[in-house]
């Protein structure tokens, strides 16, 4: 368990009032246990596939876009929270491993080639999307996705970059931390950043 659980509760309290600073460090205060926890039950067989780092930042993206739901009605603690994900992120890992040696043909392509560009954003908008979505609202992906290579465009560089490296040519994390000369956690904060942008802009742009 992360040791201090009175910093947790004060992290929470400001992120609630909208500090996005107490958002990152209360992300960032629970990454090695989720870690510990993803090493621990990730097969290793699939970790030669799957970077166990790649998960982590994956389930905090996730608690990110979620987090002002589970600040409403926290109904179990936050630590155990962001472990029922990372559980959830492990099974589906398990369940998709054997697709993951596409990835590295899809490496071999131009990073900025329309395909790629298509399949990023279409990405994006899955992971963008709320899962609590009717059917109905999620047919609006295509739009979505559109939505998602126009507002790329107004992100700054270095959100743009850290964005089309994970998605348009699908580097690992820690790839991504050597092609962009910074440490793993640091891209993991870059990414997590340009994906509250990217969120934060499509809010803006959506239509009343």
């Amino acid at each position: 368990m992360v040791r201090n659980k009175s910093n947790t509760a004060e992290l929470l309290a400001n992120a609630r009032h909208g500090d996005a600073s107490a958002v990152n460090s209360l992300l960032n205060r629970h990454r090695n246990v989720l870690r510990r926890q993803v090493q621990s039950r990730l097969d290793k067989k699939i970790q030669r596939r799957v970077g166990v780092s790649d998960i982590v930042q994956d389930v905090l993206v996730e608690a990110n876009r979620r987090l002002s739901r589970y600040l409403a009605d926290p109904k179990m603690p936050f630590e155990l929270w962001l472990r029922h994900m990372a559980r959830d992120r492990v099974i589906d890992a398990h369940r998709r491993h054997r697709v993951s040696a596409k990835r590295s043909v899809d490496r071999e392509k131009p990073l900025l080639s329309p395909a790629n560009i298509d399949r990023s954003s279409m990405e994006l908008a899955s992971g963008l999307i709320d899962p609590a979505l009717t059917p109905a609202a999620a047919a609006t992906m295509k739009e979505l996705a559109r939505r998602v290579r126009v507002t790329m465009d107004q992100l700054d560089d270095r959100d743009r970059q850290v964005l089309l490296l994970r998605h348009a040519k699908h580097l690992t994390n820690q790839e991504v931390a050597s092609e962009l000369n910074v440490t793993e956690p640091a891209a993991s904060m870059r990414y997590l950043r340009a994906i509250r942008r990217l969120r934060e802009l499509l809010a803006e742009s959506t239509p009343e």
